[in-house]
């Protein structure tokens, strides 16, 4: 599916804003990071979960029946600004029936390394990595 996509954002006063695709559930961003989740932090949100959708898909694919997926995320930013990452880690901790340490690599690389549109759509010199647990 490609094309144009719209969300609108709306200051709520202060560094605080509210923001979404109109017409469904809108997300609160805090510059602040007090009232809710700040610009940056969002963004590794925005990885973690695009990269999970992935890796929950490709793991039932593969038959295996997922009962929790934990992704940790750290980032690491720049001292000067503008402060954006230079490198981002994931950890993606699994368990399910059928989960194994090659599947669950492999869905997770394919996400990302191929799939992913919010890993994608990063510069291309910010380190991705990641590991997996498989529990």
């Amino acid at each position: 599916m490609g094309g144009e996509e719209l969300v609108l954002v709306r200051w709520q006063g202060g560094e605080r804003f509210e923001g979404g695709v109109p017409g469904r559930a809108q997300t609160g961003v805090d510059g602040e990071g007090q009232a809710a989740t700040n610009p940056v932090d969002l963004l590794l949100v925005a990885a973690a979960t695009c990269s999970g959708v992935d890796v929950v898909a490709i793991l039932s694919k593969q038959r295996v029946t997922l009962q929790a997926l934990d992704i940790a995320v750290r980032g690491t930013r720049r001292e000067a600004p503008p402060r954006r990452y230079t490198a981002i880690h994931f950890t993606f901790t699994v368990t399910g029936t059928g989960a194994d340490e090659a599947k669950t690599r492999r869905a997770v690389e394919l996400s990302v390394m191929k799939y992913c549109s919010v890993i994608a759509s990063l510069a291309s010199d910010i380190a991705v990595t990641y590991d997996v647990v498989v529990r």
